[in-house]
């Protein structure tokens, strides 16, 4: 029996959907509405930074914003193939999923530096 990739590429596609669907809302809603029009008081740098300074919420951020990345590339991946019908799939896959590392690279330098 051959151990294949995809439905482990499959599942981190739907979690990746889910965690959009859910926190996606909440997070638009609060730094785009909320926050500027001063429905709720934002929380100061030193609330935020100590927040992100447990291991535990430092984690669970980066497992979101992971599955995020990973989805909106699987997803840009086949709008291209299937949308606009690009036949460079090798290249394709490398640039989104190339994207979706950077992203996270750059999401763990950003989580990072705010402890």
């Amino acid at each position: 029996m051959k151990l294949r990739i995809e439905p482990f590429l499959w599942l981190a596609f739907s979690g990746g959907g889910v965690m959009a669907a859910i926190f996606l809302p909440v997070l638009a809603f609060l730094f785009a509405l909320a926050f500027p029009l001063g429905w709720i008081d934002p929380p100061d740098h030193a609330q935020l930074a100590a927040v992100v300074g447990n291991p535990i919420t430092f984690l669970v951020l980066l497992g979101l914003f992971t599955m995020m990345l990973v989805h909106a590339a699987h997803r840009f991946r086949f709008t291209l193939y299937d949308g606009l019908q690009v036949k460079h799939r090798g290249l394709v896959a490398a640039v989104c999923y190339g994207g979706a590392l950077a992203g996270v690279f750059v999401a763990l330098h950003m989580l990072g530096s705010a402890t």
